[in-house]
């Protein structure tokens, strides 16, 4: 397991939950010591091209800071992915978020969509042909789902359940439903925790979604899997339920 990270992630672009901060810092300070961290390089414009109109890239280009670091964050999913490729299970520590960025537009602390980015170039690149995304945010990821509506061949999975028993039963059930797909691509919320927005799930919860994330990679699509940070804003927990995960996924 190898962790994607760049300090100017620590850079705080804008008053919103996701560049408070400390928060980055609190995910960096519980995973430092124990996974390899590489360093990415920012996106290009023509990799935010992919899934985004050119009236959108340019809206956010406006911002100077946050288009910045936004590139960097795009950039980091991206080196995520390509490690995945290569056999190397990998974890974008990155911000801002993504999930809610569509084609044209975005919202909920997001600018660019880092995992729908991060798939459509594998996919441009012929390193796979199908992508799984798993999506356990709190908040439905309606940027991911509408950028890949009209795309067979990537799969978009909100799981839901009204307490953590049925929410990983749900998780599990679908994963064992699904056959096919080159690799598994998590956009790694951590908001649903039990002192988070979401209280629900437990620590170690996410050790357990990560594990059956793992055992579904290893038996469809020769172990390829990798993840990338969205939400999560209990700064206190944050860092502990993100190791829970990668444990659990490497």
């Amino acid at each position: 397991m190898k962790v994607v990270y760049h300090e100017q992630y620590q850079t705080v672009y804008s008053s919103d939950p996701a560049s408070a901060p400390g928060r980055i810092e609190s995910i960096y300070n519980e995973l430092h010591g124990h996974f390899e961290f590489v360093t990415p390089k920012p996106a290009t414009e023509e990799d935010l091209a992919l899934v985004h109109w050119k009236t959108h890239i340019d809206s956010v280009k406006r911002q100077d800071v946050v288009f910045k670091i936004a590139k960097l964050a795009v950039g980091g999913a991206v080196k995520a992915a390509q490690l995945a490729t290569e056999g190397e299970t990998a974890f974008g520590l990155i911000r801002p978020p993504g999930h809610h960025a569509s084609s044209g537009s975005c919202w909920g602390f997001c600018y660019f969509n880092n995992i729908a980015i991060s798939v459509e170039k594998l996919r441009r690149e012929g390193r796979i042909k199908k992508a799984f995304i798993v999506d356990i945010d709190l908040h439905f990821g309606d940027g991911t789902a509408n950028i890949f509506a009209n795309t067979p061949d990537v799969t978009y999975f909100h799981p839901e359940g009204g307490n953590r028993e049925k929410y990983v039963n749900n998780i599990s059930a679908t994963l064992k439903a699904k056959k096919d797909c080159d690799i598994v691509a998590v956009s790694a919320g951590f908001d649903r925790h039990e002192l988070d927005w979401g209280q629900m799930l437990t620590t170690r919860d996410y050790f357990t979604i990560g594990k059956k994330i793992k055992q579904f990679a290893e038996r469809v699509c020769d172990g390829k899997r990798y993840a990338v940070l969205e939400g999560g804003y209990n700064h206190a927990v944050l860092g502990k339920n993100v190791k829970s995960l990668l444990q659990g996924m490497k």
